[in-house]
């Protein structure tokens, strides 16, 4: 497509594409071009689009095939692969209730598969005016940041990640058919990244139990490496403007909502999700 500019966001993490209208068919040159880009920064935003949910869908099925969430109370009507997040009640307006509190919490999405999700894509309907922003961590970079002995340490470690857990710390419960569908799973501490060849630390509030320690230095541990793979540096923080489409690497990311007014300040987002591949330990 004329007019396709890439700007990057921070360093190497992140790319704002520029020129690209997604409610119209995209021509395979600029598909690759979104691919590599996204493959290479982790995070692809597109700013200003009136997306429908047939458009999302399309623009999503060019990077693979699409998952249906096991938290069907999610599903949006008539497209069970659009994952829907609202505070709008029955009566047009916002009711106070927080859609899903796990969301603020750092997590790399279904990283309780047993073969993860690739990529999440999240559309703005309606956006705070304040708060509600989305929060990324640079896994690749929290990685490459830590002592060649911690790498090292590090790379030899499993993790038990559990969705039913990760659900009761933010004051959920799933149904007993949702769990049975979706058990616990061990995935390594650092994955291989396949488009950069990079390791990753793979970790967030699903990841439970480091397997082969006692449980608290396992979470002390845990705790640790979060705080570390948080820190400022590793941030890049998307202020939320409606009509933006974020696309991030859940191989290589971390991210999370933060606070924002559900009594007074209108949120629908919408998001897609790309299934993954078996995960290559590092």
């Amino acid at each position: 497509m004329p007019g396709l500019d890439l700007k990057p966001l921070k360093g190497d993490f992140g790319v704002e594409a520029l020129g690209v209208d997604l409610s119209r068919p995209l021509d395979q040159t600029t598909r690759d071009r979104l691919r590599d880009a996204f493959g290479r920064h982790r995070i692809l935003v597109i700013r200003g689009q009136t997306l429908s949910p047939a458009a999302h869908i399309d623009f999503s099925r060019s990077f693979g095939e699409l998952e249906v969430h096991v938290l069907n109370e999610y599903h949006k009507a008539a497209h069970p692969e659009i994952f829907e997040l609202s505070n709008i009640g029955p009566d047009g307006k916002p009711n106070a209730v927080h859609p899903d509190r796990g969301t603020l919490f750092w997590h790399t999405d279904a990283s309780w598969q047993e073969t993860p999700a690739l990529a999440t894509i999240l559309y703005g309907e309606q956006v705070p005016l304040n708060g509600g922003h989305t929060m990324f961590a640079d896994m690749i970079g929290a990685y490459e940041a830590l002592a060649p002995a911690e790498q090292v340490r590090f790379s030899t470690f499993r993790v038990r990640h559990d969705l039913s857990i990760s659900r009761l710390k933010a004051g959920y419960e799933m149904t007993e058919a949702q769990k049975k569908e979706r058990p616990p799973v061990v995935q390594p501490l650092v994955r291989r990244h396949p488009p950069t060849g990079r390791n990753a630390i793979y970790l967030g509030s699903h990841g439970q139990e480091i397997l082969g320690l006692p449980p608290l230095e396992s979470l002390g541990l845990i705790e640790r490496i979060m705080n570390h793979a948080t820190e400022p540096r590793f941030i890049y923080e998307h202020v939320w403007q409606a009509g933006d489409l974020v696309m991030w690497d859940n191989r290589a990311t971390v991210h999370r909502g933060t606070e924002y007014d559900t009594a007074a300040e209108p949120r629908v987002v919408r998001r897609t999700v790309i299934k993954g591949e078996p995960v290559i330990a590092a």
